[in-house]
Order: structure tokens, then sequence, then C-alpha cells
């Protein structure tokens, strides 16, 4: 204690932290521990390590843990338990031990740029926070060549598990808001699953395994050279459940859905933003596609020679309001399959439309569309799926009656949806026989409109 006070009241403060620094550089030499120091900002972005360890570090892996934080996320419905500041969890993996220790220290305040904002949005922080990972430096190479990517996977199977999914739409203000926060989002809490879906089995068997194919074959795309994505397009009339076919899509693979609006867009580049954006295990939809833009076959006469000169000029008083979408064909098949398409892994693309035969030959090769699905009326399948749903039977005498009309007569499935459920708190037989009615009143409006028509 002599000594020490001696040193401190004669020796000067750039001595002592000499004298410190080569003493623990003394001791780690003779120590057996490693320790690695995982910080949560690397420049101005966050460290994708420190996000997947957070993760990584739940309370199933340290039981005996004691103290956690549990937050709740903005627009999530799931608790998120995060260790506690200055705690430890012991980790284990392959026999080997590992010490997991959040460090916390408290730093003069300090504005920090929002990863992917301008530089005019940021957030104050005062708070400095790491991860110490200390094991034994003999096994520093498997660390580095085996635990470390085992981390970064384990917490993207974590995530994935508590993801909620979201619906995302454009923002109105995008142009005025933080760069590269062009969405905004909800809770997608679509009911539709695959078990739920009016289509025949066998065309449903047919989408879940395409979509399984999809999901599993990562190395294959990479090894033909191709981006991991897959295209759908969904045609057919109004009400025959393209919507719901989408939302089942997202409940089985868990992915989150962008609902894209073409007409929104004001140029080709605007779209190839929008694309970077997304998120990786996601479903992108543009419905109705041949109304969204002038993407008809290009043969055809363009619509713009039709339409009078002084139709496409803005007003001088909202120089935007009149402009047409500058989006255009070429622009729009770069973003499905040419360089920009690769930027992501695990998308899915689908387009909707009532008309396939009004699109361009050029959208709908493989590649671009990969699978086109036919969205027709009503069938005996897709009936029995919505008798089951609505009424909860599967077996009725009617139900042979129901089908044998639903032979002659084109009605949507969302039709039958409807009038079955007018009936949904009565008895199942009076629900088929009023169903009975309405479709022999639509088939025979129907034969009327074809009689007419040939006259």
């Amino acid at each position: 204690m002599l000594l020490r006070s001696l040193a401190r009241d004669y020796l000067p403060a750039d001595f002592h932290h000499y004298i410190h620094s080569k003493l623990r550089e003394l001791l780690t030499a003779f120590s057996p521990q490693f320790v690695l120091i995982i910080d949560e900002f690397e420049g101005l972005t966050y460290n994708l390590l420190y996000k997947s360890a957070e993760v990584y570090l739940r309370p199933q892996i340290a039981p005996n843990t004691t103290r956690f934080r549990v937050i709740m996320p903005k627009k999530e419905e799931k608790v998120s338990v995060v260790m506690e500041r200055n705690q430890e969890i012991v980790d284990s993996f392959n026999g080997v031990r590992f010490v997991w220790k959040m460090v916390s220290k408290q730093i003069p305040s300090l504005y920090i740029p929002t990863p992917g904002s301008g530089r005019h949005h940021s957030t104050l922080k005062s708070e400095l926070r790491y991860y110490e990972l200390c094991f034994n430096k003999k096994h520093k190479d498997m660390v580095f060549s085996e635990y470390l990517p085992y981390v970064m996977e384990k917490a993207k199977e974590v995530k994935e598990e508590r993801k909620t999914l979201k619906l995302f739409t454009l923002k109105k203000d995008r142009f005025h808001g933080r760069r590269g926060d062009m969405w905004q989002s909800v809770n997608l809490d679509h009911p539709s699953t695959f078990d739920t879906l009016a289509m025949d089995l066998e065309a449903k068997k047919g989408i879940m395994e395409d979509l399984d194919r999809f999901v599993q074959t990562k190395s294959f795309y990479r090894k033909v050279g191709k981006a991991w994505k897959r295209g759908y397009l969904l045609f057919g009339p109004p009400g025959t459940g393209k919507s719901s076919l989408i939302g089942a899509m997202a409940n089985y693979l868990n992915f989150d859905i962008y609902d894209l609006e073409l007409t929104d867009l004001r140029s080709n580049t605007e779209l190839r933003k929008l694309l970077i954006s997304t998120g990786n295990r996601s479903i992108l939809v543009v419905e109705d596609i041949d109304c969204s833009l002038q993407l008809q076959d290009r043969l055809a006469k363009p619509a713009a020679e039709e339409e009078e000169p002084m139709a496409a000029m803005p007003s001088p008083f909202h120089p935007f309001e009149d402009q047409k979408p500058k989006v255009t064909l070429s622009g729009l098949l770069n973003f499905i399959d040419g360089l920009w398409s690769s930027c992501g892994d695990e998308r899915i693309i689908v387009f909707t439309t009532n008309h396939k035969d009004r699109l361009d030959p050029a959208l709908l090769r493989p590649g671009r569309m990969d699978v086109h699905i036919h969205m027709s009326y009503c069938t005996p399948g897709g009936f029995k799926t919505l008798a089951c749903n609505y009424l909860g039977i599967s077996e009725h005498p009617l139900l042979v009656q129901v089908e044998n009309l639903m032979h002659t007569t084109n009605v949507t499935p969302a039709e039958v949806a409807e009038q079955l459920l007018k009936h949904e708190e009565e008895d199942s037989e009076i629900a088929l026989r009023s169903l009975m009615e309405f479709l022999r009143d639509k088939g025979g409006k129907s034969h009327e409109s074809e009689d007419l028509s040939t006259m």
C-alpha cells in the first residue's frame, strides 16, 4: 500500500498507464483464455454478428441465469427476452465451454446516424454495448470456422420461429422520408391456409410441392447460376381466390408480403430502389398487372396513338398530378430477371391478372413467370372444402346435386362462400338448397345471355 501510494503521488499518469498495459500483456501471454469483442456497431452500420448473438443467447441456452430483459417490440405480437447488461451466459459447443458476457458502458451522449437513413436522421446514444466471448485459445480456429457460423444459423432459425408476419405497402411520403425507408407495415393476420383454400386437392398439392422444392434448393440455384427467386402468375376471373392463395402461401412459408402498386411509381429507378429495400424470405405481389401499366402485347397498336395529344400534358399547377407512370416494360423485365433481380435471396414474385391474354409474351416466359396457375370457377373439389369450412360437413345427400349444377354453371368460390355465409347458423340442408336455387337462377341467366348473343 505504501509503494502504491508513493507511485500514485510521484510517478506521472502516463507512466502508470504504461506499466498497467505491460502487466496486462504479460498476464495475457500466460493465460489460456482468448476473448473476442463483438461490437453492436461497425462504423455506422449494425454488426450482424452482434444481432445474431442477441437472438442466440436466449433463456433456453442458460436456464440457470436468472436476469433477463423482457421487451415488446413495436408491431410485434410476441415478447422478446434478451440478455441483461453485464451478465454472463455459459454455452457449450462440441464439448467446448464458451462464456458470453454482455458489456455495457456509459459514454458521453452522441448522435449516431440511423442505418439506412440520411445524415439528418440519427439516434442519441449514451451507451456502448458489446459482447465478450471467452474461450480457450486452442479452439480459436474452430470458433471461426464452426462455432460463429453455427451461432448465425441458429439465430436465423430462432428469428423465423418467432417472426410476426408483416404486410408492407408503399409510403405516400417516401420521397420526403428517411432514405431507404420506403415501406410501411402492418401485422399480417390473413386466415387463409392451404387447408381452407377452395381449390382441387391435386392443384394445392402441386403448389405446396413447388414451394417446398424452391425453399430447399438454394445450393442448386447457386450451382446453375440462377437468382434464388420464383415467379408465379395467378390468372382467372375475379373472385376465384387469387388473394386467398397469396395469403395461404405466406402462411405456409412464413414469408412477409410486399404489396407493390406499379402505378404509384415514377420511374424504373424507383422500382429498383424498392426491390433493394425488400427483405429476404418475402413475397412481392403485383396485382392486376394488365391494368397497372401499358404492358400489353407490343405487337398491338400502342394505346398512346389513340389518345389526344393534349391528354398527357401535366397540369401547370400540379406538375406531377397528371403525369403517367414512367415504369416501362423493359424496366419491369430487368426488375424480374435482370441484374437487379439478384439483389436478395429466397424471394417469390406473384403477379395476378384477370386477362392473361393481354400480357406481353416477354413477361410470360419461364424465368419471369415460372409457374402459371389458372384460378378457375368453383369446382366440385373446391366446393367440398367450402362446405367443410362453412357448414362443417363432408357428406350430405344434396352435395352431389350441388356439384352437378356446378358443372353447368360458372360460379366463383367467393359467390359460393357468400351464399353459405348467409345460412351458417341454419341447418346445412337449408343452406345447400338455397345454394342450389342460387346456382339454377345464375345458370338460367347465363343461358339467356348466350341466347341473346346468338340472335
